[in-house]
C-alpha cells in the first residue's frame, strides 16, 4: 500500500517557483501571465520564475530536457514551497524521461496546474507525492478578480491552511474560456458567467472513499502504454476524477477512452468517478454524455453501484476546485456531499 507524502502549507514569504512545462503561452501574452503573478504576490509570497517559464514557444518545444531541469531544480531547491505551473498546452509528456525521480521523490511541495500538466500529477503521484489540480497562472489566477471572491478564498485555503476535513461546496456561476489574449484591454476578463446547475449524481446510492486521482481525459491517453502509466494495483480504491478540455472532444471520443479504463481492469477497481463540467458543450451534449458514461459503466462493463458524479467544478471552466491528488476523499451519494476527510498539507 502506498504511503503519499504531503508538502507543507504556505505562509506569507514564502518562495513559489513558476514553471512553464508545456507551451510558452508567457512569451506571447506576458500581459495575461504578469496579472496572474500580481495575485501570488498579493498574497505575500515571493516569486522565482525558473529559467523557462518566460520562454518561447519554439524554444520550449525543442528544448523538453531544459524544460524538465527547470522542474528538477525548482524540487531540489530547498527555498522553494510551491511549484506553480504558468499555463498549460499539450507535450508535458515529452519531458517525463529527464525528470530526477530521486530528487522530487524526497522533496515534497506543492505543486499546482491543470490541464497538460496531468502528466506532472501522474508522475508525482505514481512516486507517492501529493500534488494539486488546480488553476495555472495564466488560466485562474489571472481571471480571479473576475470570478466570485469564493474562488480566490478556497484556492489560498488549500494552499495557505490545512485541517482534518474539508467540504467541497459547488460555485453559483461559472465561464467557458476567457476573452481575446492578444487585445490587452481583456487582461483578466473572462467570457460570460453562467448559472451553474447542480452536480448530476447519476448512479450509486451509499457513501464510497478512496484517493483522489485523474486529470485532463486526453492528456492521460497521452500517458497509456508508456512507463509512466500507473500499475494494476496503483488504481484500487482510487476516485478518478476526469475533464474534457477546450478542444472538446467528442462524446464518441471520451466514450472510447473511457471504455479502455474498462478493458483495463481499472473502473472495476475504483469507489467512485467524478467528472468535471464539460467545457463549451451544450445542454443536450452534457444529458447525452451522462447517458454515454452510465451506459459504458453500467452496462458495458455491469458495474451498476460505483458512484458516478458528473458537471462538478473542476477543469477547464472557472472558478475551479483544487484538488489533491493522494488525499482520502468521500463521496455521499444520499447527503450529496463530496469532501476530503484527511489533512492534504503538512
Amino acid at each position: 500500500m502506498m504511503i503519499y507524502k504531503k508538502p507543507k502549507k504556505l505562509h506569507p514569504g514564502d518562495l513559489v517557483a513558476i514553471i512553464s512545462p508545456s507551451w510558452g503561452g508567457p512569451s506571447l501574452f506576458p500581459h495575461i501571465y504578469e496579472h496572474g503573478l500580481k495575485v501570488i504576490n498579493n498574497w505575500g509570497l515571493k516569486i522565482k520564475e525558473m529559467p523557462t517559464a518566460r520562454a518561447s514557444v519554439d524554444y520550449l518545444w525543442a528544448n523538453p530536457k531544459i524544460r524538465a531541469n527547470d522542474i528538477n531544480n525548482a524540487f531540489k531547491d530547498k527555498n522553494i514551497k510551491a511549484i506553480i505551473s504558468s499555463i498549460g498546452g499539450d507535450d508535458s509528456v515529452r519531458i517525463l524521461p529527464f525528470l530526477d525521480r530521486h530528487t522530487i521523490k524526497e522533496n515534497p511541495k506543492i505543486l499546482l496546474g491543470f490541464s497538460d500538466t496531468t502528466t506532472l500529477h501522474v508522475y508525482c503521484s505514481i512516486n507517492g507525492l501529493v500534488t494539486f489540480y488546480g488553476p495555472s497562472i495564466m488560466a485562474g489566477f489571472s481571471q480571479m478578480g473576475s470570478l466570485s471572491l469564493d474562488f480566490e478564498n478556497h484556492v489560498k485555503y488549500m494552499l495557505f491552511s490545512n485541517s482534518n476535513k474539508y467540504v467541497y461546496k459547488g460555485y453559483k456561476k461559472h465561464c467557458e474560456g476567457y476573452e481575446d489574449w492578444s487585445k490587452k484591454e481583456n487582461t483578466g476578463k473572462t467570457k460570460k458567467l453562467e448559472n451553474n446547475t447542480p452536480w448530476q449524481f447519476i448512479q450509486g446510492q451509499k457513501i464510497a472513499e478512496g484517493r483522489l486521482f485523474g486529470g485532463c481525459i486526453e492528456v492521460l491517453e497521452f500517458l497509456k502504454g508508456t512507463d509512466f502509466w500507473p500499475e494494476r494495483e496503483f488504481w484500487k480504491n482510487k476516485v478518478l476524477f476526469l475533464e474534457t478540455s477546450e478542444n472538446k472532444p467528442s462524446i464518441t471520443q471520451v466514450r472510447d477512452f473511457l471504455r479502455n479504463y474498462g478493458m483495463q481492469g481499472i473502473l472495476s477497481r475504483l469507489s467512485a468517478l467524478l467528472f468535471g463540467r464539460a467545457r463549451d458543450y451544450t445542454k443536450k451534449e452534457k444529458y447525452d454524455l451522462n447517458d454515454m458514461i452510465i451506459k459504458v459503466v453500467n452496462k458495458e462493463f455491469g458495474l451498476k453501484k460505483i458512484p458516478i458524479v458528473t458537471e462538478m467544478d473542476f477543469g477547464h471552466t472557472d472558478p475551479q476546485f483544487v484538488l489533491p491528488l493522494g488525499v482520502k476523499v468521500k463521496i455521499d451519494c444520499v447527503a450529496k456531499e463530496f469532501c476530503l476527510t484527511e489533512p492534504w498539507l503538512s
